[in-house]
């Protein structure tokens, strides 16, 4: 039987509210960010996940596809954004979207994730006839696409709510909302890394408006970038107000900052230790939130790997072409097969289960 005092030196007020399932405030989670004891935080997060999900770790069979790197808002810490014209700047047409998706949809893709930029020049019709289009082509594949951002810029263009048109792509077949853009809420960090882009509070408002549309969503938390341990905190506070008002979020995704090639250069990218922290301070101060991601992509496969014994549940999947990582000098694989991700789970001794945009099992491999 395992000690607990030794394990949780420091941590014990916070396990007795555990115990008692009270649930942590902004001053618990202030404690844990800066506990010395991540062996003890690593147990508390990872007690939380087995109530929730027991040893069951999920992937899905997924895809990527960025339509244009053109962006007008060119945020300080984004490596892949391009003016209109620079040399590196691209923009798909409608027909080469469709026929990726099409080809991702032939290798049995479950999910295609959809984003770009704010681009100065192409028209509402290019996004909503895309999304037409790929759902005539790839009818039972779930369409994540476009971020607050985009949407938030699809409203002024139109000079409409955007409740308007989150209603216009959801019959369109969008199902489900990614959750970029959310970088952290603190407006002095937005001042600092993204001055254009939308606020914080406009970003929590459009997935309020999208969980009223019965439009589920995810939602996304950068670290490593400026932000103090009381804006990271307070960040995960306000989702969890969100959730508790709507329950439409299914997933975090904590994405750590990637320098290179961003105005941002340097900054030294974050840390193993600090990834973990994140992920196990995120698990238990969101005790509404059902799955935390590891994601791969930002933090190395091996690093998320270790994420699965601090709280997260998620690896989200085998991705493929990703490209907003990378331009920031991401150095892992653009892809893993899903044999790679199965042998991520089970080497930690967990059991991987497949799974669509919602979670539903599709299968699961024991360890």
């Amino acid at each position: 039987m395992v000690e607990l005092d030794p394990i949780l030196n420091g941590l014990e007020d916070v396990y007795g509210k555990m115990i008692l399932e009270q649930r942590l405030n902004r001053k618990d989670g202030l404690k844990l960010m800066q506990t010395a004891n991540i062996l003890g935080l690593g147990y508390l997060a990872n007690e939380r996940k087995r109530t929730l999900t027991g040893d069951r770790v999920f992937y899905n069979n997924n895809a990527h596809i960025n339509y244009s790197n053109v962006c007008k808002v060119r945020c300080g810490f984004c490596a892949f954004a391009k003016d209109l014209g620079e040399k590196g700047s691209y923009t798909m047409s409608i027909e080469e979207v469709v026929n990726k998706a099409g080809q991702f949809a032939d290798q049995g893709v479950t999910e295609i994730h959809i984003v770009g930029g704010i681009h100065p020049e192409l028209p509402f019709s290019y996004y909503l006839d895309m999304i037409r289009k790929i759902k005539e082509r790839a009818p039972k594949v779930s369409l994540k696409a476009f971020t607050a951002a985009e949407y938030d810029y699809f409203a002024q263009m139109k000079n409409v709510p955007v409740e308007e048109i989150l209603t216009t792509f959801k019959e369109a077949g969008v199902s489900f909302i990614p959750g970029g853009g959310a970088e952290n809420f603190s407006p002095r960090v937005r001042e600092i890394i993204c001055p254009g882009k939308l606020s914080g509070k406009r970003w929590l408002e459009i997935h309020r408006i999208a969980h009223q549309l019965d439009i589920p969503t995810n939602a996304n938390m950068l670290y490593g970038l400026l932000e103090t341990d009381e804006e990271l905190i307070d960040h995960l506070l306000a989702l969890r107000d969100l959730q508790d008002e709507t329950q439409g979020f299914f997933a975090l995704i904590p994405t750590a900052f990637h320098p290179k090639n961003t105005k941002f250069e340097e900054v030294s990218q974050a840390s193993a230790l600090r990834t973990l922290k994140v992920i196990a301070v995120a698990r238990l101060i969101l005790d509404n939130f059902r799955y935390i991601k590891a994601y791969w992509v930002s933090s190395s496969p091996q690093v998320a790997q270790m994420a699965l014994s601090f709280g997260a549940n998620d690896l989200d999947g085998v991705v493929r072409e990703e490209k907003i990582y990378h331009t920031a000098g991401a150095i892992s694989p653009q892809m893993q097969s899903e044999k790679q991700l199965i042998r991520l789970i089970r080497e930690a001794g967990l059991e991987a289960v497949e799974r669509d945009t919602y979670y539903h099992v599709i299968k699961k491999i024991r360890p």
